[in-house]
């Protein structure tokens, strides 16, 4: 009769078996099995709510009105920064590492991309040159 293990679909298993941990337990009467998981994380835009849209269509830009925001402009530089409100940032050259705080790992954004920082949002920002994008705030139920 065949014996069918169910594991749940967000978790990775193997198997290996060792001779040098059964011959120091002992208490296995066969080789001692070891079970190793793999730890699968969310990507960070999904952690922290952040929304991404990857090379935006120029209709796109134009229904929201991105050619009307406000620019801003940097060099190479690293910035604390928090969003009170939520804004909506249309990056037009560079690129920008998001490190929220508390993290070790990063979001990348570059040209190209629309990205929506939520309201309360804390992260550390590293621009590794040149760096420009249009922004707007967004008010309450604006979507």
């Amino acid at each position: 009769m065949a014996t069918i293990t169910m594991t749940p679909p967000w978790s990775s298993f193997s198997m290996k078996s060792s001779s040098r941990e059964h011959k120091n337990s002992g208490s296995c009467s066969r080789p001692c099995q070891s079970i190793k998981a793999m730890r699968i994380e969310k990507p960070l835009e999904e952690l922290y709510n952040v929304r991404v849209e990857r090379n935006v269509s120029k209709e796109r830009l134009a229904e929201l009105g991105v050619s009307k925001w406000s620019v801003w402009k940097t060099g190479k530089c690293k910035l604390p920064w928090d969003w009170h409100v939520d804004q909506l940032v249309y990056i037009e050259e560079g690129e920008v590492r998001v490190v929220p705080e508390g993290s070790e790992r990063f979001m990348r954004f570059v040209a190209g991309d629309l990205v929506r920082y939520p309201k309360w949002f804390e992260a550390d920002l590293w621009f590794n040159d040149f760096y420009q994008e249009r922004y707007k705030f967004r008010a309450y139920g604006d979507d």
